[in-house]
């Protein structure tokens, strides 16, 4: 089970098949104080890959030591991420806690988006071109896919960078691609890479750039 104090915490199973499943949260409190008032949520990092349903789970106290199994339903399309929120009371006061994400692979991917990484300094300069690359994993014997870059504009434009057809890849094989943005404005540009198998979308990854005059 994976820490973060003051939970220990597991969310089962972490490999389903498309569709709706029950997932369970398994969490024990590892602190020395009670927690109370606990509204505890699954939520989603890309709803279109896997969407959670219903309303969250209440525990109304949790002892030092003491865990608690909650069921929660998901919709699963592609393979995604989930992380948990809970919100109560500890030692008299409002606290907040957060997981990081919990990978959820779902059915069985030919590839999949490791990363995207805008290659610049923490501030670009507006009319520089920003390199962006994306770097996508085989995970079966796959016949080519497409990568498709994109920016969210300062101004609200929606703008492509590129189109690429990806080399065929071999389970654990790595390839990277890139494409440039040229900032003609101040702002944070938003950076989309997404990764198609025929018309189903197999992965999604952003990254920030912030721009600023020279």
């Amino acid at each position: 089970m994976a820490i973060k104090y003051p939970l220990e915490y597991e969310l089962t199973p972490t490999s389903i098949d498309t569709g709706r499943h029950w997932v369970t949260l398994s969490i024990k409190n590892i602190g020395t104080q009670d927690l109370t008032g606990l509204d505890i949520n699954v939520n989603s990092l890309d709803a279109y890959s896997v969407s959670v349903l219903g309303t969250g789970s209440y525990v109304s106290i949790l002892k030092p030591d003491e865990s608690r199994e909650l069921p929660f339903q998901v919709s699963a399309n592609r393979t995604g991420s989930l992380y948990v929120t809970m919100d109560g009371w500890q030692d008299g006061e409002r606290f907040h806690w957060e997981s990081p994400g919990i990978p959820v692979t779902v059915g069985a991917e030919v590839a999949e988006l490791v990363s995207l990484f805008a290659m610049t300094e923490p501030y670009s300069i507006v009319g520089e071109r920003v390199r962006c690359e994306a770097t996508i994993r085989g995970l079966s014997q796959s016949e080519g896919l497409k990568l498709e870059f994109w920016a969210d504009t300062p101004g609200g434009e929606f703008e492509e960078l590129a189109i690429v057809e990806t080399k065929a890849l071999t389970p654990g094989e790595e390839a990277t691609y890139s494409a440039e943005v040229t900032p003609d404005e101040e702002g944070l540009y938003t950076v989309y890479a997404y990764l198609y198998d025929g018309v189903r979308r197999i992965g999604r990854e952003v990254e920030y750039v912030y721009v600023r005059e020279a």
